[in-house]
């Protein structure tokens, strides 16, 4: 996945939350690195469906370019290519025809923001959903719209950063949300009672609890395994940890076994795993199960995030010509959320939970060499090109190398599912 356009473009992603909290569709936003520059269209189409094949998953194509989104509006696009028109574009005559022509061939069209005034019924009806900024949200206060304003078309709300605004989002009917709803940033408090998910995990001889039952349970199983692999404990302790909740053990195979990983046999045992994967590639994968278990569904836009935040750093790794801290970049990405998933600061959870010393300086912000990366993986989640090119230049990584490894994570995260 080398394209000449990765070099020419700044790509940021987003997902798009439905109300049962489950990820419908992946926004990508395309940001010319040169504005007005011409881009070859069809090669961005062919990019992308090497990530979202025709038969794969839903994307929300956002070209912040009018010149090239009105050549994309000239093509015909797979079926699960979603693009965004901006309001100014469906309101222009010149793109009328060919936004009822993509319409009658059966492809979906998003219409971003809120026209200034009506649009016509047949062009109306070419858009499935539109787009609405929180931030031109006029029904913020709950208060009824004003006289004889009423949506014709479902919508979701875009800019969503805070459970709260997804909440608010929903009650005013939005079919889904765009953005990242996160819990708040847990504050330094004096240290309480070691809370029960991570207890477990203590090198402590207390007996063996009985097998997990709930997701802060299995938590608790988990940070218990990473502690066993970071001491590279007996084979033997490991399996009798992983033996007290069977779903896990289900949830590490998988993982192991999926087209991401690449191995060319099927493993089909804990000790085979250990065995063939050894210690510290093992340790990685826990720490995936660590922030993908648990039953919240509020949970699952960080789930989302920190997955793909884990595979952007590893690739980001191999783009930088540091192999030797693929572990720890992948590691850092993954747990890059864990405050927030826990309601518990870096300093505290770092207690509890080992991880490298470049891992732990870039999670409390003391810099090392992850942090740059971290930064720059952030900056991907739904920022504007000038910021993403700004970390790429901290980081000392061209575009090419960030589009190429941010299209590899993605498409690795969708194989993982």
């Amino acid at each position: 996945m080398d394209a000449p356009i990765l070099a020419q473009v700044a790509l940021s992603y987003s997902p798009v939350i439905d109300r049962k909290r489950q990820v419908l569709a992946t926004r990508l936003s395309v940001f010319p690195i040169v504005p007005g520059q011409w881009l070859p269209v069809a090669e961005l189409l062919s990019t992308l469906g090497r990530v979202w094949p025709a038969d794969g998953p839903q994307v929300a194509l956002s070209v912040r370019s009018e010149s090239v989104l009105a050549e994309l509006l000239s093509v015909q696009p797979s079926p699960n290519l979603l693009i965004e028109v901006p309001k100014f574009m469906a309101c222009d005559p010149v793109h009328r025809e060919a936004i009822l022509t993509l319409a009658a061939n059966g492809n979906a069209l998003l219409l971003s923001g809120r026209p200034d005034h009506p649009l016509p019924k047949d062009m109306l009806g070419c858009f499935r959903y539109s787009i609405i900024d929180i931030a031109d949200e006029r029904r913020l206060d709950g208060s009824p719209p004003p006289p004889g304003v009423r949506r014709s078309i479902g919508f979701w709300q875009d800019g969503v950063h805070s459970l709260a605004e997804m909440e608010s989002a929903f009650r005013r009917g939005a079919t889904a949300v765009v953005g990242w709803p996160m819990p708040d940033l847990p504050t330094a408090a004096p240290p309480p009672p070691a809370a029960p998910a991570l207890r477990a995990g203590l090198r402590s001889s207390a007996p063996a609890r009985k097998p997990a039952e709930s997701g802060r349970s299995e938590l608790g199983v988990i940070v218990e395994l990473i502690n066993l692999v970071d001491d590279e404990a007996p084979l033997g302790d490991l399996e009798g940890t992983l033996k007290r909740d069977p779903t896990l053990a289900y949830k590490l195979m998988r993982y192991i076994n999926s087209p991401l990983f690449g191995l060319t046999m099927e493993i089909n045992s804990f000790s085979h795993a250990v065995m063939l994967l050894g210690y510290q590639r093992l340790k990685r994968w826990l720490a995936l199960l660590l922030v993908t278990a648990g039953n919240d569904p509020d949970q699952r836009p960080l789930m989302y995030a920190a997955v793909r935040r884990g595979l952007l750093m590893e690739q980001l790794a191999l783009e930088m010509g540091t192999e030797d801290l693929r572990s720890e970049m992948f590691i850092c990405g993954v747990f890059s959320l864990l405050d927030r998933m826990m309601g518990k600061p870096f300093p505290e959870l770092l207690k509890v939970i080992p991880v490298p010393d470049s891992v732990g300086m870039a999670l409390t912000g003391r810099g090392g060499p992850c942090s740059h990366a971290l930064a720059l993986a952030g900056s991907t989640e739904g920022g504007v090109g000038h910021d993403i090119r700004h970390h790429a230049e901290a980081a000392m990584i061209d575009m090419r190398s960030v589009n190429r490894a941010l299209l590899h994570a993605l498409g690795g995260a969708l194989q993982l599912s």
